[in-house]
């Protein structure tokens, strides 16, 4: 009795224990009751995007202060870091030779218009004596061409005077533009010269600043074909104002333009550079600075999904979307750029008319039956 028990028992748990065994899990999860999820339907928008570029700044101009003639440093008048003026005096050299050249070249000059004069009145002198025939004509040429060379002389000391002039002049140097002063590697009584190796100063002109950044390839190529304007220069024109992110991350208070485009693409970055501009009425940013060129873009029928929607798996990024039937399946998705508004831009992955899983992403899997509620 007993063993026809046992044997009625076992032949009833076999067919039980292969029914567990053939269960399918996604099967067993399809069958649970789907339980409520929040899911948002993506649909293409017009977004305003900005772009971040690394750039560096520098004056409009920066001007190298280097002596025309040799001497000793006697004075500086400006200090690093200076705002000055066109013509203000920067430095002073002592070199007492050029103007021992001035006398030399003034008295060069007194003994030439003295030679000349006396050609002059030998000329004077000769020429009616030779319309009489008294002398020949020859002691009138010679006389003549005596007088040219005396105004030849003269004319040559008054050149030798202007240049020691000039040198002279050369001692007291000015600044060229308005500006700041940069490093003085030099100190009074320093021996300068024109073939010294560093600069007096600096005067750097960073009333407007310079901003330089580059962008590939492929970001040029997709501006020229998507700007509006025939020419390269109207296509510049269509960029709205450019921005200027600091260092510390404030944003500059003036808006900026982009002037232009460089005319060849680096072979060995495969870059392009591009510059644009920046008023600085109060002298805040200075030559060597860095920050970022923000530009702003504008894209129709974007898809933008916010980050709470996203989460990450091996070093890639993935949303959960619906299918028709209710389960749902992660999908991975290609982010191109943020939103002001923090959420992201899809590239690739996703489609208008999708519903995405906004919430509870944590408690999915791929398979798993939901009941989607539009929010």
């Amino acid at each position: 009795m007993k063993k026809i028990l046992f044997r009625t028992a076992l032949f009833t748990a076999i067919p039980i224990i292969f029914s567990s065994c053939n269960t399918n899990p996604t099967q067993a999860v399809a069958t649970e009751k789907p339980q409520d999820y929040p899911v948002m339907t993506v649909r293409p928008e017009s977004a305003m995007l900005h772009m971040d570029y690394p750039a560096r700044l520098e004056g409009r101009q920066n001007i190298e202060i280097r002596p025309k003639v040799d001497g000793f440093i006697d004075k500086i008048y400006i200090e690093e870091g200076a705002i000055v003026r066109k013509g203000q005096p920067l430095f002073s050299i002592h070199a007492p030779q050029y103007e021992q050249e001035v006398k030399t070249a003034t008295a060069a000059i007194r003994s030439a218009e003295a030679e000349m004069n006396l050609a002059r009145m030998q000329v004077e002198k000769t020429g009616p004596l030779e319309k009489e025939g008294i002398i020949s004509s020859y002691e009138l040429k010679s006389a003549e061409y005596t007088l040219h060379a005396r105004e030849a002389t003269l004319a040559q000391a008054k050149a030798s005077l202007a240049n020691a002039k000039n040198n002279v002049g050369y001692t007291q140097i000015t600044s060229p533009v308005d500006g700041v002063i940069g490093l003085i590697p030099y100190k009074t009584g320093s021996l300068v010269s024109s073939a010294s190796p560093q600069a007096l100063t600096t005067v750097s002109d960073i009333g407007e600043m310079i901003a330089y950044f580059s962008w590939n390839e492929k970001q040029y190529l997709d501006f020229t074909y998507s700007a509006e304007g025939a020419q390269l220069r109207d296509k510049l024109k269509s960029i709205p104002p450019v921005r200027l992110i600091l260092a510390n991350k404030q944003e500059y208070a003036l808006k900026g333009k982009i002037e232009s485009v460089g005319g060849l693409i680096n072979t060995t970055t495969g870059s392009i550079p591009v510059r644009a501009s920046f008023q600085n009425p109060a002298r805040l940013l200075r030559t060597g600075a860095s920050g970022l060129i923000r530009i702003p873009t504008h894209l129709k029928d974007a898809i933008l999904v916010p980050a709470k929607v996203t989460f990450e798996l091996q070093e890639k990024t993935f949303v959960y979307t619906v299918k028709k039937d209710g389960t749902v399946q992660s999908t991975e998705i290609q982010i191109l750029n943020t939103a002001p508004d923090g959420r992201y831009v899809v590239g690739q992955g996703l489609a208008g008319g999708e519903q995405v899983v906004t919430e509870g992403l944590p408690s999915l899997k791929d398979g798993m039956r939901i009941r989607p509620v539009v929010k």
